[in-house]
């Protein structure tokens, strides 16, 4: 039998025998409403939420639309066309929320707002630059001592509007919500001392109470004090497509998001597997360091000794350099580890969870990457993912079986505590 396995924008078949294919995940079908009927009728106020015209009518200056960048597949251009003739006549900033990430350039932006939109609001649109120091305010510190430093824009800013999506994420619990801000439009040294945060056990995928990085993440919100924010947060199908909407108040907007986030991304499964094919599909094969995120879900469902395979594109390469120059100077996952104690810089956490998944068991790499590379980051690179597989099916023998894992990028296995 052929299994379509998420390669770039297309699929690419593999070849497996029946009694050799353990199971394939991918993102759960769910109901999917009209987009442009569901958001008029939330942002109409018609269920009762806060309405998106009433919020704007009470702006006391221009209104900063808060948008993920091209990492995320959170759909900004489709919503901001929807909600096109409430914004008309108001006075509108919109600002990318690039996080640690390069400014988008023009091909991205038109990925992020779509060619009308960006058309439309051209003069209009920013990025974020995490590192512009000129264009970042600080505004305090948590109580675990990371300083905030926030864009300009927001700082002076009094009313917010943000777009964003949530799903599962493996150190914040999960994206969305305070994640527009932070660390989506704040400086590179609150990004950097949050993300050390990640090193704890307890920041985790799925957890909110007692995970250091979502409690700091929600002290910095708390420091904007009394600014108004109109959230728009939304959970995505498999297909990017909008399951549900939640708008009005960002704390009760995002955690309605959460639950639905929760019943669709993730996956109980019985046992854990020999051999796990882990698709990050585009937009999450943009880079390594993006693609990480499909290597620590599919390790979830991987036996201890077993093979986790990423297939992604990594479109524009490796990524943030930082842990990329960590791995590729030890000559072992231990090392890393041992190099990362008391000496954190951003990116770090990204080679600390490649270094725990390598010492768990083996890790090899479908992309578009360059061999040295993948190997510099403990990945075996492998032309194909047919290759791939035959050879890890070789490799652990005749009774292994393979879990492909088609949307690894969000998709969480949860297995049961009773499986070995």
């Amino acid at each position: 039998m052929y299994i379509d396995v998420p390669w770039d924008t297309a699929t690419v078949p593999v070849k497996i025998d029946e009694a050799r294919l353990g199971a394939v995940i991918e993102s759960k079908t769910v109901k999917v409403r009209d987009e442009a009927a569901l958001l008029r009728e939330l942002l109409a106020g018609d269920r009762g939420d806060p309405g998106l015209r009433a919020f704007l009518e009470a702006a006391s200056g221009p209104v900063v639309v808060v948008v993920n960048d091209a990492t995320r597949p959170t759909p900004s251009g489709r919503v901001i066309e929807i909600m096109q003739p409430d914004l008309e006549g108001y006075d509108l900033e919109f600002l990318v929320a690039t996080g640690s990430h390069k400014p988008p350039g023009e091909h991205e932006l038109e990925q992020i707002f779509g060619r009308a939109m960006r058309e439309h609001y051209l003069d209009r649109i920013h990025s974020h630059d995490a590192k512009d120091d000129g264009e970042l305010v600080h505004i305090g510190e948590t109580s675990r001592g990371v300083p905030v430093w926030l864009n300009r824009r927001i700082a002076e800013a009094k009313d917010l509007l943000l777009i964003n999506s949530v799903e599962p994420h493996y150190f914040a619990g999960y994206t969305g919500g305070r994640k527009s801000l932070f660390p989506g439009v704040a400086g590179y040294a609150t990004i950097e001392a949050n993300h050390k945060l990640a090193l704890d056990p307890a920041a985790d995928n799925l957890a909110l109470e007692g995970n250091p990085v979502h409690e700091d993440l929600e002290e910095m919100v708390a420091l904007l004090g009394d600014k108004r924010i109109y959230s728009i947060q939304i959970v995505l199908d498999h297909q990017h497509r909008i399951h549900s909407a939640h708008v009005g108040d960002l704390e009760e907007s995002w955690r309605a998001a959460v639950h639905h986030a929760d019943d669709h991304y993730v996956v109980d499964l019985q046992q854990r597997y020999d051999i796990v094919v882990a698709a990050a599909p585009y937009p999450m094969d943009y880079d390594l360091y993006q693609s990480q995120k499909a290597l620590e879900n599919g390790s979830l469902a991987l036996k201890d000794g077993g093979v986790l395979i990423l297939v992604s594109k990594c479109r524009h390469g490796i990524g943030a350099e930082t842990f990329f120059r960590l791995m590729s100077s030890a000559s072992t996952p231990d090392e890393v580890l041992s190099s990362i104690e008391g000496n954190y810089i951003l990116g770090y956490h990204k080679a600390a969870r490649l270094a725990h998944i390598a010492n768990r068991g083996e890790m090899w790499g479908v992309t578009g990457l360059p061999e040295d590379d993948l190997e510099a980051a403990f990945i075996r690179p492998f032309p194909s993912v047919q290759q791939a597989v035959d050879a890890a099916l070789a490799r652990k023998g005749p009774r292994a079986q393979v879990l492909f894992l088609m949307d690894a990028s969000i998709t969480v296995p949860r297995v049961a505590t009773s499986a070995s």
